[in-house]
Parts: C-alpha cells; sequence; structure tokens
C-alpha cells in the first residue's frame, strides 16, 4: 500500500495544499486520489480549475516546475471523473481497485484521446490541449 493512504482525504488535500505532503509519497496514485477527493468536494468544473492552481504552487515549492503539463494534469481529472461515473465504490481505495486501468495502464488510456505526444510538447505542459482522437465524455 502506498504511503498516501496513511492520510485521511482531508489531510492528505490539507498537506498538498499546504505543500507539506512529501513529495516522495506523490505517486501518480496519489495525483488520481487528488482528482477524486477534489471531484467529491468541488464538483468537475471545481477540481479542473481548483488542481492546476494547487499543483503548480505544489512542484515550484519541491523545485520540479519542469514536471507540470497542463494538458496531463486536466486529461488525468477527465479520466478519473469518467470512471468515477461508473463506479460503485464510495472511497477511493475501492476506487482505485475497481479501475486499476487508470494506475497501471494510464498512458494507454491518454493514448485512445491523444494522437501525439502530451508528455513532451512544451505547449501541453503550458495549456489544456483537447484531444484529436477522442473527447472525453
Amino acid at each position: 500500500m502506498e504511503k498516501h493512504f496513511e492520510l485521511s482525504d482531508q489531510e492528505f488535500e490539507k498537506r498538498f495544499i499546504n505543500c507539506q505532503l512529501n513529495p516522495s509519497d506523490f505517486s501518480h496514485e496519489a495525483h488520481l486520489r487528488l482528482a477524486w477527493i477534489c471531484i467529491d468536494q468541488y464538483g468537475i468544473e471545481g477540481a479542473e480549475k481548483y488542481i492546476p492552481v494547487h499543483l503548480q504552487k505544489f512542484v515550484k515549492s519541491v523545485g520540479a516546475n519542469d514536471k507540470y503539463n497542463m494538458t496531463l494534469t486536466i486529461a488525468a481529472i477527465k479520466a478519473v471523473y469518467h470512471f468515477k461515473l461508473k463506479s460503485k465504490s464510495n472511497n477511493f481505495k475501492d476506487f482505485i481497485t475497481e479501475f486499476p486501468r487508470l494506475k497501471t495502464n494510464f498512458k494507454d488510456l491518454i493514448s485512445c484521446h491523444y494522437g501525439f505526444d502530451i508528455y513532451n510538447s512544451e505547449r501541453a505542459k503550458m495549456e489544456f490541449l483537447e484531444p484529436d482522437l477522442m473527447a472525453f465524455d
């Protein structure tokens, strides 16, 4: 089990927002958990506004500005939302067990939407680029 699960959803979000979360604990799964929490708290539109602001602040605080990618951030939120709508889970642990592809095959999921490399695109890092293959629903 990953370290971020040692924290309640409230404590996890609070530490993230205050840039007190250990960067080594902020794994891909932890990013997905943050999306789950924020969608619950603020709705999809709110999460799409809230997370980028705080994620940029977090990466800056740990000296990892080059790691931030706006397109990937929004795409991950949209992917979590898509599966959350289909989910029977009422907590993130059950959710990620129900939809393990979000964790284990995330790049494949994203490649269904984007026919170009959003991971290394300078433009994708700075602004959200709409998918060119399949829109998020």
